[in-house]
Order: structure tokens, then sequence, then C-alpha cells
């Protein structure tokens, strides 16, 4: 599939020789054969042909000067300081170098946060569809996690200031937020945990105040990441406000006033965190800080959840987007361990149990990738006011987080595992794989709140399984390269993971959510593999998601007996690990 070559030796390997390289120096993307075979399909042509050299240089980088700037600010974490040199009370955070330098990268050079908000980022005349940014956020992401979340951040927090905030505050806010100049950009960020608890925010306490004509915010935050932001979002309740969820005004936070001088609210300490230690994250005490209304916010019933749901709904799917970069790269350090070292008088990746290890991680790593450059495609025609497609990001959303997140802690497990006790070693990249993977099931809602979401809103409040039904069994119709069995089975997969998920919701039984919303997303990546399949192998190209669909089946979607053996066999694991492409005649008798 691409993923890292094999290299042939001819000599006696040394003994330091023997220990398995990992992918540090590499490039990325064009290692990665299934993300070039898929933006055939999902970007057009002109956009792909421009953007590929983009993203080589961006594979290059994240192999190696990325690679190496993530490992240093990951050691070196941010620092806290109270006062300025002058002793005045205006705390400020200090970075390492690297992370200034990968902020450099992300923002200045390549513009991640800006390309599919305003035309000519890299050259591209017009605003950059979401597939296109997403493929950028995954290359990045395969060495630097935690900058995603301030880069994310900074467009969701423009996109919102922009939709909801007054002409004067777009005017002076948002071209600065959506700016590559690093002596002038303002970079943003979302508070919205407080003691309370993070998922359930109708407990919330910060009060907002309204004082001689301006919004000023008094209480705290509890976990607030990217904690030096210049503007941040945060949800806080009008004085007067109703309990609730419908007291909740939507609020924007400058760091600093016109003036210059520091706004009155102080990060009273950062969150020493097991992952993502690169960004800082921090308590926040807000003190009569003056705050931004975003929208209409008063006494009455405010729309600020439901406003900042809208960032809290492009952040999943960032996630998702983040989550298929590290399984990636985490498939990608299983690969060439399993190729390079020696045990046992041979190659690990000629054992049998370690090729069906491999399987384990390959499977949900292809799957994840299909899903979110799916939803990326939706998004982008949902935007433009389909609402066909709106109803289909409105569903997947949740389930690319949900799914992507639990799937990669077991791909990040699977393959320090697979490097061995080295993999434990800070020293090599699985240790951090392992300790970021962990982030995914907490922001933007845990496993729990994005199954919920996906049967008891998607489902049962906006009947978006339906769409999502309907479009799926069309792809599959019109991919006639498809095996008829399998074709049909998937439409049975189909049909049977819309109609649980509907029962679910009409039952209102909650201990299945979760059981609901994974069939869902199987269902759906299956039918996408198949499809993707289908259409590379018309093209001439590699058709092996055709396999790939049938072992989601296999694996995900219908009962196993522990005690008997799989129904999949080796002729399939050799084709998906073998990197020559599958043709098409050959994967459809394989299925």
């Amino acid at each position: 599939m691409g993923q890292v070559e094999d290299v042939k030796r001819w000599e006696p390997l040394t003994a330091s020789e023997r220990v398995a390289p990992d992918c540090a120096g590499l490039n990325f993307f064009s290692i990665d054969g299934s993300l070039q075979d898929l933006l055939r399909l999902y970007l057009p042509a002109d956009l792909r042909i421009h953007m590929t050299p983009h993203y080589a240089r961006l594979g290059e980088i994240a192999g190696g000067r990325l690679d190496g700037l993530a490992r240093d600010a990951d050691r070196h974490v941010p620092r806290l300081n109270a006062r300025d040199r002058l002793g005045r009370d205006e705390d400020w955070i200090e970075f390492h170098p690297a992370y200034r330098e990968m902020e450099r990268l992300g923002y200045g050079e390549f513009g991640i946060h800006c390309m599919s908000r305003r035309a000519g980022v890299l050259g591209w005349p017009a605003q950059v569809p979401p597939a296109a940014k997403y493929v950028f956020q995954y290359l990045f992401a395969q060495s630097e996690f935690g900058l995603m979340c301030p880069i994310s951040a900074t467009e969701t927090t423009a996109l919102l200031i922009d939709r909801y905030g007054d002409a004067a505050l777009k005017e002076r806010i948002v071209p600065r937020m959506l700016s590559q100049d690093m002596d002038r950009i303002l970079m943003g960020a979302q508070f919205m945990t407080e003691k309370t608890g993070g998922s359930d925010v109708s407990g919330i306490e910060l009060c907002a105040r309204l004082e001689d004509g301006a919004w000023r915010l008094y209480g705290e935050k509890w976990f607030c990441s990217c904690a030096d932001a210049d503007i941040a979002l945060l949800l806080a309740r009008p004085e007067g406000a109703p309990a609730g969820n419908a007291g909740l005004g939507l609020f924007a936070l400058p760091r600093r006033l016109e003036d210059g001088s520091r706004n009155r609210y102080r990060i009273a300490r950062l969150k020493d965190k097991l992952g993502s230690r690169s960004m800082a994250s921090g308590e926040i005490v807000f003190e009569g800080a003056l705050a931004w209304p975003l929208g209409s916010v008063g006494a009455g019933p405010n729309r600020g959840l439901k406003q900042m749901m809208d960032q809290v709904n492009m952040s999943r799917l960032s996630h998702g987007v983040r989550a298929a970069a590290m399984m990636r790269r985490c498939l990608n350090e299983a690969l060439i361990v399993a190729r390079r070292r020696e045990a046992f008088g041979g190659r690990l990746i000629d054992k049998p149990l370690v090729r069906r290890q491999l399987m384990k991680l390959l499977l949900p790593t292809e799957q994840v990738l299909s899903v979110a450059l799916y939803t990326a495609t939706q998004l982008e025609a949902g935007e433009a006011g389909d609402a066909h497609a709106a109803q289909i990001t409105r569903i997947l959303t949740p389930l690319l987080k949900f799914r992507s997140a639990r799937d990669n802690l077991r791909v990040a497990t699977g393959a320090m595992e697979m490097r061995g006790g080295n993999g434990y070693i800070e020293e090599w990249v699985n240790a951090r794989l392992v300790r970021d993977a962990h982030l995914g099931v907490l922001w933007e809602g845990t496993s729990n709140i994005n199954a919920i979401d996906v049967v008891r809103r998607a489902v049962a409040k906006s009947g978006a399984q339906r769409d999502l039904g309907e479009a799926l069994k069309a792809a599959l119709g019109e991919a006639r390269e498809i095996p008829q069995g399998l074709g049909a089975a998937l439409v049975d997969a189909v049909d049977r993971a819309t109609a649980f998920a509907e029962r679910v919701a009409r039952e209102a039984d909650e201990s299945r959510v979760r059981q609901a919303a994974s069939a869902l997303y199987h269902a759906t990546s299956a039918a996408l593999l198949a499809v993707e399949g289908a259409r590379l192998g018309r093209q001439g190209r590699d058709a092996r998601r055709l396999l790939l669909a049938r072992l989601v089946l296999e694996h995900r979607l219908r009962a196993q007996d522990p005690l008997e053996g799989s129904v999949s066999d080796a002729r399939i694991v050799d084709a998906l690990l073998d990197d020559a492409p599958l043709p098409l005649a050959r994967a459809q008798a394989l299925v």
C-alpha cells in the first residue's frame, strides 16, 4: 500500500543495525499510497495537481524537520511566568523555540488555519475545499499532534466571529485571525470546561455582567487549551439569565485590549498533561475581563450553546483527521519494524502472528481515512447549501470523532507492542503517540457523549441516518465493479445498521447507543471502501480497498465464534501487506 519501502540487505548486520529504525527521515506523503489514490477520487483534478507538490513538501518536512521539532517541543514543555520583567502582574507563557518554529510552519508557511476561509493560500485562487485542507492536517499531525488544536481553534474562532459578531468586530478581528503574517496574526482558542464538568455545560457558572455598556466576566474556567490565545471563545451566563443551557451566551475574549494593556484575567497554573504536552493548557480566573458578545445575549433565553456547537462540530471533524494521521504514523512505524527486524530466524513480517497483528492496525487506519475524506466532501457540499449533504455531515461528524478516537488507542498500543521494549522508551515516537492518542477520547466530547449525539440527536431528532443510508446505497449501486455478493452484503449491512440505530433511538435505550454508533460507522466505512476500490480499479489503479470492505464486514459487523477460524484467508492478508498495486480482477477474485 505504499507505506514503507522494503529493503534488501546484502551484508551481515551489526548489532546496532539490528535495532529497527523509525520513520523519521521518510516523506510521509510519498510513502502513503492510499492517500495518493484517494485524492484522485475526492479532489478535482486541477486542485489535486496544484496541491500535490505542496503535499509532497509538507510530507518531507513532516518526516524530517517537523518530526525533530515535535520531539523537542514535547520534551521542553511550556512554562508559566506570573509577572513580566518589570514586576507587573501580566502573566505570560514561555515556549521552547521548537514550538515557535512549528507555529511558523503551520500558520505562516502553509496557512492551514486560513486556507479554507480566504482565497490565495498556497497559490490557489479560491478558498481551499475542506478535503484538501484536511490533507495538510493529516500530514502535519503525523509528527505533531498538539499544535493542531490551536490551528483548528484559530480557524473556527474566526468562523464564529465572522458568523455571529457585529460588523465592527468582524472587520477588526477576522482578517488578523486569517493572516499568515506571524507578527500580525491573532491565534484562537476555546475555553469551555469548568470544575463542574466539560461535556455537560448546563451548569456553567462563569458570570457575564453588563457594566457601563461593556460585558465583563467573573469566575473560572478549569481546562483552557491554547491558554495564551489572542482571542478565545467561551460560554458564560449573563447575570439574570435562566439556569441550564438556555441561559448561556457566547463571547469572544481578547487577551489584550485596544490600548495594548492586558485584559483582566490571569492564568492560575498550567496543566501537567499526559499528552499534547507541547501545547499549553491552563486554569484561568476572570476578574472583570472584557468580552465581546457574539449575537444577542442578555437575561432572556440565549443561543450561545447552539452557536458554540458550530465550532465543536468542526473540531470533531478535525479530531477525526488527527486520529487518522496518528494511526497512519503508527501503522508505518509497525511496518518498518516488521520489515527491518529479524528474530527467530527470519523477518518479523513473515511470522503469521505478526501479519495478523499488522492487519489489526491496517484495517482501522484505512477505514478512518475513507470516512474522514468523505465527511469533508459532504461538509463542503453542505456549506454550499446542499441540505442532503448537511444531514450526512451532521451524523458523520460525531461518528468519526467517536470511532476514530477509540480505534486510535488500539492502533497506537499495537504499534508500540510491535516495536517491543524500545516502543516504551521516550526516545522513540511510539510512547508519544500512545500518550497523545488518549486525548482524543476526551476533547470535544467523550465516547459516550459522541455516541449519544449520534443516536439521540442525529438519528432521533434529525433523521440523518436516512440521508446517509440513501447516499451509501446509491454509491454502491453505481459501482458496477463490486462483485455481486459483496455488494448485496454491503447494502444489507447499511440497512441493518440504520434500522438498529433507529430502534435504539426509538426505544431510548442509552445502554446500546455505542453499539449502534459503531455499527453505523463500520457499515459506512465498508461501503466507502468498496466504492473506492471499485472506482480505483476501474481507473487501472490499486483495487485493494475491495478486500478491506470485506474484512470490515467479516470482523466488525458479523458475529465471530472464538472457537471457529476466521473466514478471511492468507491470500487476502498477503495482498494487503504487499506494496504492489492490486489489479481489479485479482481483487474481485479474492473477494
